[in-house]
């Protein structure tokens, strides 16, 4: 597994954006933008794949422990940060004042709407099991006189 991979997996498990990780390096004094930190986010066969070497992934590791725990004059719960982080990844919801925009687009000409394909089930009432299996007599070879 290669230092990309660890970054990665801990951007994924931790759902952090990349101006995140940028702020989570700047508290250890490790500047990067956000272009050089999606070149370790690439695929590598990408013309612009770069390697992520042992001094990013450090300073990402020590920052990460100032970021998620704080400093020993202001301590912080880790599972708040957590929790924080769930809250921004969320989709953010439309309201009526806001609109989506599939709701204001009209197309120019009218088309006239198509009977609803799936089976409407409310309206069918409930059949009878059918028993698939008979009732069957062994005689396991023997003749037996009654």
């Amino acid at each position: 597994m290669t230092n990309n991979d660890i970054f990665k997996k801990l951007r994924v498990a931790l759902m952090l954006r990349d101006d995140q990780i940028v702020e989570i390096l700047q508290l250890v004094d490790f500047r990067m933008t956000k272009s050089e930190l999606g070149a370790f986010f690439r695929d590598e066969k990408h013309e612009n794949y770069m390697e992520c070497g042992d001094q990013v992934l450090r300073n990402f590791l020590n920052g990460l422990v100032i970021h998620l725990r704080g400093t020993k004059e202001s301590p912080k719960n880790p599972m708040d940060v957590i929790a924080i982080h769930k809250q921004e990844a969320k989709p953010k919801e439309f309201t009526k004042s806001e609109g989506s925009p599939k709701k204001d687009f009209k197309p120019k000409t009218d088309f006239k709407k198509k009977p609803d394909s799936k089976p409407n089930f409310k309206d069918k009432k409930p059949t009878k099991k059918i028993e698939i299996v008979e009732k069957v007599q062994y005689k396991n070879g023997k003749n037996s006189k009654s």
